[in-house]
């Protein structure tokens, strides 16, 4: 290959170190008049009465919005649409916008906003989870599954009870891990305007212009024909910008009222309050293992502080049990998770949506099974990892893994064997590892269609226009989708202009979320780039006399393999296939497979392949003051084939620097005010002064690993790198805390504060343990029971609706106290014990 795997300047480079690239707030058109939001003050209140009177009038305004101008609500999820683009009747959080003002300039609409008066009423504050569940009244929705809690789940696959009893040894462990936001570089911003026919057109820095759209029609209640949202580049997303916000519906209404443009850029502490970040989870795990250590069964619960709306949270809480399965070779598994709505700002998804919260806590317990075992960390997990083409036992189908393959890359690069457990005290290494999806299975609105779509123009000049609804956020997914192209047609990236992330001129992408893109666009892209390249190998061989399965596209040209000096330009190849065809142009598409999951829940999870990472991190602790230094990481990550090592690197690196701010510093924490001050239940820290985020000074060495074992189900065999190998940090940094000092830091994020407690506890003679004490008392519903399909459960063959995909059977089920084998190649070592399920491909694997 000439340009994959090759590394190289990503495409849209040039642009943004010459700061050509225009973001959101750099949109800047003829009469734009700007807006801002007045938030509300109380957490929970009645709006009793909003009068703009005197901010109308104020010089320079020229409108003023309330909630009675945005009656329909909308939302992310079809479950909850809960949220209005101004509070219509009640507040639900310090910040939910209740007023809006357009006028000449920022100025202008600051100073009116003051004029604004509001009343309320206030209600009941629910400030935690503990409120939530322990006050089912006043509901902060009225919908939801009972009082305030938003949802809750309880799934059992096997019998969890019967194989606890016959365990060698069950561990019971409870985590908290706190809850963190986005803090992207640029904050979020939208231009509305209409365009000369009179239609709506949105700029904005959305990571889902598809969904924003969709949301703008149902809020303004417009024909979608007539809205057209431009996802400008993200100057970071991080899933921060995945939900349609009411920013986005207030400046498209005011730009429809005023026939003038609207602009709004929200301040750092309006993103503060915006948020949809990481949950708040706190998590009980117990695991039944052998002597061994191979799992016998896990039972998993979790407690979501949802905050106000919806958002993803369904989604969410799903996903802080669907993955645990896929790592681990788990027989018998048992979820309970619950998400409550309390009154601060709305929680929704951040890099691996729910996923780390969960990933820290079964890590580090992991790592006390293996000291209560007295077994190295490292081969534990190796002992127990999952095998490839697996079907688990919540029905994830699973395809290739190169998780084996990772532990002993950092394993061996970090001298494992010297270091654990015999660094000085103070010093200490840790292990831990992680799964995550590389695209979600099923779209957000339930339907048949592909996810993701490529158009490709040709043109007689030899230059390639590709059309794609991706949004580039900075995680190069315009380099993936010219790459793509480029490889397939053997032209060179810079003869390919990428448009994007357009609803008007793109086909639809659902976004830039669940590391979907390079797995769905790219697929889509090379069918889309074959289909173009068969056209013009029609014309060719026609023209050379020569059959077409001998022609090569290469270097700009498209020639004869037996006689390379036989062959034509591609511009000229271009004008054959033209002349031949009419204009050349070609579509590709994506649909992922079909999930093997028939069971309700059984939509978060499925994912078309998953990639796996493990991380070692070092750790330095002054016993003295619990300050912790991390000098180093060594992190290993299953990419399945590395697109541009350039940008997987750059990923792998950026999850390295997130995650090491959410396991030391970051928190997005709340305080209530005395009542003589206010009712506030306020953040504690919104701005960038005070919510502490590693610099470049606390950034440690990283010793990066890439796995390369190409996975059959994605784009020249790659898999995600966007958020995987965040997950395995955290753990592994709790891990090396106790490998140093001796004590176990069960929550994040681990300061000095909670080491020194926990230190003061060991030399107490108590537990040597910082973490949450108990998991309240909830009324789980009874368990839906699913038996695992190697147990009698529903394991039919299930088409595969990939174009590049192929088809699974029904997995055997081995006969008692076997083990099948895995097949030739596969680089993993099944533990002793354990019971390999393979999916037997009835065709071509390729």
């Amino acid at each position: 290959m000439n340009i994959i795997g090759v590394p190289r300047r990503r495409v849209d480079g040039r642009a943004k170190v010459t700061g050509q690239t225009k973001f959101a707030d750099d949109v800047m058109l003829p009469r734009m008049l700007h807006c801002k939001l007045l938030r509300s003050t109380m957490p929970h209140a009645r709006v009793v009465r909003v009068d703009v009177s005197r901010a109308l009038a104020h010089p320079g305004v020229h409108l003023a919005l309330t909630g009675r101008d945005f009656p329909i609500p909308y939302g992310i999820l079809p479950v909850s649409q809960d949220e209005h683009a101004l509070a219509l009747d009640r507040v639900r959080f310090v910040g939910d916008p209740v007023a809006a003002v357009i006028a000449r300039d920022e100025l202008a609409a600051f100073e009116a906003l003051d004029l604004i008066e509001v009343e309320y009423e206030p209600l009941r504050t629910f400030s935690s989870p503990d409120d939530s569940l322990a006050f089912p009244e006043p509901r902060i929705h009225e919908y939801g599954d009972t009082g305030n809690i938003h949802k809750i789940v309880s799934l059992e696959f096997g019998e969890v009870e019967k194989a606890f009893a016959g365990s060698d040894r069950v561990f019971e462990d409870l985590f908290f891990y706190e809850g963190n936001t986005h803090l992207p570089i640029e904050q979020h911003a939208a231009v509305a305007a209409k365009d000369p026919d009179g239609k709506l057109v949105l700029w904005s820095s959305t990571q889902t212009p598809h969904y924003v759209h969709r949301a703008l029609a149902k809020a303004l209640a417009m024909p979608a024909a007539h809205i057209r949202v431009i996802a400008t580049p993200n100057g970071g997303g991080f899933g921060g910008k995945s939900d349609p916000f009411n920013h986005e519906i207030i400046v498209a209404r005011a730009a429809l009222r005023l026939d003038r443009p609207v602009k709004i850029c929200l301040t750092r502490e309006e993103v503060f309050y915006c948020h949809r970040g990481r949950h708040p989870v706190l998590m009980q795990f117990k695991t039944g293992v052998t002597r061994d250590g191979a799992i016998t069964a896990m039972h998993v619960r979790t407690l979501l502080d949802g905050g106000a709306y919806g958002s993803y949270g369904v989604a969410s809480t799903f996903y802080t049990g669907a993955l645990q399965t896929v790592t681990y070779h788990i027989p018998t598994y048992h979820f309970q998770g619950c998400r409550v709505f309390t009154n601060k700002p709305p929680c929704g998804p951040k890099r691996g949506h729910g996923t780390p919260q969960s990933r820290f806590g079964q890590e580090i317990q992991l790592d006390k099974i293996a000291e209560g075992l007295s077994l190295d960390p490292a081969d534990l997990r190796l002992r127990i990892v999952e095998q490839p083409d697996t079907l688990t036992a919540n029905y994830l189908r699973v395809g290739t893994i190169g998780l084996a393959e990772c532990i002993r890359r950092v394993t061996r690069t970090s001298d494992w064997s010297n270091r654990f457990r015999k660094l000085p005290h103070g010093r200490g290494v840790g292990l831990a590892c992680s799964s995550y999806l590389s695209g979600a299975g099923l779209p957000i609105y339930w339907n048949d269609m592909p996810h993701s779509g490529v158009q490709l123009k040709l043109d007689r000049s030899g230059g390639v226009t590709a059309f794609c609804g991706a949004t580039e956020i900075g995680q190069g997914s315009d380099d993936v989708l010219v790459a793509c192209v480029a490889e397939v047609l053997g032209i060179e990236p810079i003869d390919i202009r990428a448009v994007t992330g357009d609803t008007d001129l793109t086909p639809v992408d659902l976004g830039s979320y669940s590391s979907r893109v390079t797995l769905m666009m790219g697929n889509a892209a090379i069918q889309a780039a074959e289909r173009a390249r068969d056209q013009l190998a029609d014309a060719v061989s026609r023209k050379l006399a020569i059959p077409k399965d001998r022609l090569v596209f290469a270097e700009r040209r498209v020639f004869d393999t037996e006689n390379p000096a036989a062959g034509v330009s591609f511009a000229e190849a271009v004008c054959l296939a033209e002349t031949m065809f009419g204009t050349v142009g070609t579509t590709g598409s994506y649909t992922p497979p079909r999930s093997a999951a028939r069971y309700k829940g059984g939509g978060v999870g499925p994912s078309p392949t998953y990639s796996y990472s493990a991380s070692i991190v070092e750790v330095e602790v002054d016993p003295s003051t619990g300050w912790i230094h991390v000098p180093r990481v060594w992190i290993a990550h299953d990419i399945g084939r590395s697109l541009n090592p350039t940008l997987v690197r750059g990923q792998v690196e950026g999850s390295v620097y997130m995650a090491l701010g959410e396991a030391l510093m970051e928190e997005q924490t709340f305080r209530r005010l005395p009542p003589k001050l206010s009712h506030a239940l306020v953040h504690k820290f919104p701005s960038m002064l005070e919510y502490k985020s590693p610099t470049t000074l606390d950034m440690p060495e990283v010793i990066t690993e890439l796995v390369e074992n190409p996975d059959p189900r994605g784009p020249f065999g790659a898999k995600e790198v966007g958020q995987g190998p965040l997950l395995p940090v955290m753990p592994a940094v709790a891990n090396a805390v106790y490998d140093a000092v001796g004590v176990r830091i069960d929550e994040v994020p681990i300061t000095p504060e909670k080491i020194l407690k926990a230190l003061d506890a060991k030399a107490r003679g108590q537990a040597p343990r910082y973490g949450p004490a108990r998991f309240p008392d909830i009324a789980w519903p009874e368990a839906l029971q699913v038996p695992p399909p190697w147990q009698g459960g529903d394991g039919k063959a299930v088409d595969d609706r990939s174009p590049r995909g192929s088809r699974y059977e029904r997995p055997k089920t081995p006969a008692a106290g076997t083990r099948e084998t895995p097949a030739a190649g596969t680089p993993e070592t099944p533990a002793a014990g354990a019971v390999a399920r393979r999916l037997q491909p009835s065709g071509d694997e390729s």
